[in-house]
This record gives C-alpha cells, sequence and structure tokens, in this order.
C-alpha cells in the first residue's frame, strides 16, 4: 500500500503492543487483552477498508482473532424498518464477523439526532454490548468523516470508550495516486504507456480539485474509463476496411496516451 505512513506507524504500534502482551502472557505475568474496537477516519478511497482487511488478517495470525475475516456493512445492513426488525438484523451480521472483523462504514448515520425513536439506536444497543462481552472474539471498527464521527461519539460515550484506537486516514498525494494507478493497471495485465503517464498525472491533479473526488476509487474510475476506451480503439482499428482484424498480445495489454482523459476534456465537461 502506498503512503499512509502515519496509519502504518499506528498498525505497527498496535502490532508492538500485542507482541509484548502475548510474551507477558507466556511467562505468566499479568495481562488482559487490549481493546481492539477501533475508529478509522478519513475520506472516500483511502484504504480504510483495505487496512481493515489486512489488520484481520494480522490479528488472525498473532492469535487475537480466530478466522480474521472481514465483513463490511452500513446502516442498511443493521437497522429495521419497523419494530422488530432491527435487531434480528443487527445480531445476524454480528454472528457473520464473529471470530473476524467488523467495519461499519460511516457509522454516524445509525444515529438520529433528531429522532429519538429511531430504530439505529436499538442496533447502537446492541452493537454496545457484544463489544463489551465478546472483545475477544469479534473486533468492531468503526469507520467514516472525523468531524462527523467526533459528533457521534459525542451523543454515544459509551461507544467512544470502547475504542481503544483512533486512526486518521489522509488524502493521498497525487504522486501517490499515479503509483496506485500502475499497480490497478498492472494487476489488470495491462501496461501504462510511458507518455500515457504524465497524461494521468496532470489528469489527476486537476481531478483532486474537484468535487467528489474519492482517492484510489476516483483513480480506479479512470483506469477503468482507459480500459474501455483502449477497447473501443483497438474494435475501430480491426473493423476498418483495409485491414486483417488482427489484434497483437501487446495491443491488446497496452494502455495508450489517447485512452485516458485529459485535463482539457475534463474542464470541458
Amino acid at each position: 500500500m502506498f503512503g499512509l505512513i502515519l496509519v502504518k506507524s499506528r498498525v505497527r504500534e498496535i502490532a508492538a503492543l500485542l507482541v509484548v502482551d502475548k510474551l507477558r502472557r507466556n511467562l505468566g505475568l499479568d495481562t488482559s487483552v487490549p481493546s481492539l474496537h477501533m475508529c478509522f477516519t478519513g475520506a472516500p478511497g483511502t484504504g480504510k477498508t483495505t487496512v481493515a482487511m489486512r489488520m484481520g488478517q494480522i490479528l488472525q495470525r498473532m492469535g487475537y482473532c480466530r478466522s480474521g475475516h472481514l465483513v463490511v456493512a452500513t446502516r442498511d445492513d443493521l437497522v429495521g424498518q419497523y419494530v422488530g426488525h432491527t435487531a434480528p438484523k443487527t445480531k445476524e451480521v454480528i454472528k457473520k464477523a464473529m471470530g473476524g472483523v467488523l467495519l461499519i462504514d460511516e457509522a454516524y448515520y445509525l444515529y438520529n439526532a433528531s429522532n429519538d425513536r429511531d430504530y439505529g439506536q436499538e442496533s447502537i444497543e446492541i452493537l454496545l454490548n457484544v463489544m463489551e462481552e465478546n472483545r475477544e472474539d469479534l473486533v468492531v471498527i468503526l469507520a467514516g468523516y472525523k468531524d462527523r464521527m467526533d459528533k457521534f461519539f459525542s451523543f454515544i460515550p459509551g461507544m467512544s470508550s470502547r475504542i481503544g484506537n483512533h486512526i486518521e486516514f489522509p488524502n493521498y498525494e497525487a504522486e501517490e495516486l499515479l503509483s496506485i494507478a500502475k499497480v490497478m493497471v498492472r494487476d489488470l495485465e495491462y501496461v501504462m504507456a510511458p507518455d500515457a503517464e504524465p497524461i494521468f498525472f496532470e489528469y489527476i491533479k486537476k481531478r483532486m480539485t474537484m468535487p467528489y473526488f474519492s482517492n484510489a476509487r476516483t483513480v480506479r474510475n479512470a483506469v477503468d474509463r482507459a480500459r474501455m476506451r483502449a477497447a473501443i480503439r483497438l474494435f475501430k482499428t480491426a473493423t476498418q476496411p483495409g485491414s486483417n482484424g488482427m489484434v497483437s498480445k501487446n495491443d491488446l495489454m497496452t494502455l495508450a496516451k489517447d485512452d485516458f482523459v485529459t485535463v482539457e476534456e475534463l474542464s470541458a465537461r
């Protein structure tokens, strides 16, 4: 994973604490499992879900999770629409996550300050109980924008007291997003043409200043768009009059300069 220096440092600190806890336990020294529930704050596309998945794998290898699998949930997965519907929904999601990590994205939507009869409150109460009683078999990670999460914790102090680790995810730099794009392209068994890199780099710098920018998600959308344009380009070339219809492996693997949206195209929209 590119960048996220402070995030990686915080994860190493948590891992160090768990290693020392294990050593103390092996020597018969007094110890207790530290609170592993976490809060991840940051904009969309900054790696919160990916780090949650990696965290589950780390905890499983260290013996703090049975399976280390990740279950991602939102309000819609936890909260029902009528009386008696919320508890079964919340408990079913928790059951799926037991032995691993439950990531609740945009957790602040569970609480509706304007409606004290909102069903989300029931889901919160169930989660609070499970986070306290089953903390050795389930790690809960709450995720969302920092300002909204801070406000959520101010309304639900019991939730804040159960969160032992707060990790903030910064936005990526343009250079990091270019590196992420190149990895995405590689994993899809494509190659970004050398003269396409500066085109994408300028595009992403411009896109970062515009609304609805979402870091690595925006990069993935840009790469998918380039793949679409590459397919259209190859199809037109192969079917034009006089063509033998042959396409080489190199053609199928290359994302050319013209396949990427330019700053001029972006500004014209």
